[in-house]
């Protein structure tokens, strides 16, 4: 593991849910004023990898350290006001409006002293703007769509200004114009604040296109991470997620480009090479 030091790392981390161990023997350094996706197969261990990173799952071997202190014994508050956090199943209180969820990203920065003031009300303004739900303020988020409570729910996080955002699958229930719309968002929040990005996707082209950083998982370790333009190979296709495909520069972004190819493509190949 590279001794370069960084806000956010795990070394040696062991997580899991009671007996069963998902995340095994992890070493991680998340470079900092980078965006890093961590992609893998279903149930491979990149969500509790998250969880673990966030401190909601405490490691049963290894840490993780935020600023050179182990996460768990730091204040929670401290934490919060550092780290914010879109975990994959979030849960609303009935009847709430949007704009008072958004709101509660500005907890952090409550006191005792300290009353609800124009900053805050500028985060939430700004976090509703760069989400594009300005018009849904008003409106519960009961009755909102799936699509529309996920944009809602990276509003709360933005709100919450942190150098760290973590975002398990920010993407879940959007549409690929939203996707694309919602990752442009994160990319210009990295590039006009330096804000430090992890988050989970399943879409590995999106990943390769966004990620400075790639990190690739396979049973609950770390398999390969580095630049996408070094990890994204057929071969590194193959070992994490059994699949065969080419590799092609991606005719807009110059990044990798994943094309499955299947059972109908691998018979059209096989007639291409047989002619």
């Amino acid at each position: 593991m590279s001794t370069t030091a960084t806000r956010l790392r795990a070394e040696g981390l062991d997580l899991g849910y009671a007996q069963r161990r998902i995340v095994t023997d992890l070493d991680l350094a998340v470079p900092d004023g980078k965006v890093s996706v961590v992609v893998g197969a279903n149930a491979c261990g990149k969500s509790t990898l998250l969880r673990g990173l966030a401190r909601l799952l405490r490691p049963t071997a290894g840490h993780v350290l935020l600023d050179g202190q182990a996460i768990h014994t730091l204040p929670t508050k401290q934490v919060a006001r550092t780290l914010g956090l879109l975990p994959q199943s979030a849960l609303a209180p009935e009847g709430i409006t949007v704009a008072d969820l958004v709101g509660r990203g500005r907890h952090p920065h409550a006191g005792l002293l300290r009353r609800w003031g124009a900053a805050d009300e500028a985060a939430v303004a700004s976090a509703l703007e760069m989400t594009g739900t300005v018009d849904l303020a008003e409106r519960t988020v009961d009755e909102l769509s799936g699509g529309q409570r996920q944009r809602v729910w990276v509003a709360m996080a933005l709100a919450q200004q942190t150098d760290l955002l973590l975002l398990d699958e920010p993407t879940t229930f959007l549409d690929l114009a939203h996707q694309v719309e919602l990752l442009d968002v994160l990319a210009d929040l990295n590039a006009a604040r330096g804000t430090t990005i992890v988050m989970v996707l399943h879409e590995l082209n999106l990943a390769a296109r966004y990620a400075d950083h790639l990190v690739a998982m396979k049973d609950g370790r770390l398999v390969a991470q580095g630049p996408p333009t070094e990890v994204v190979t057929a071969e590194l296709v193959h070992e994490v997620f059994g699949l065969e495909c080419r590799v092609v520069p991606d005719p807009v972004s110059h990044t990798p480009l994943v094309v499955p190819i299947g059972r109908r493509g691998r018979a059209t190949v096989t007639v291409q090479e047989d002619s």
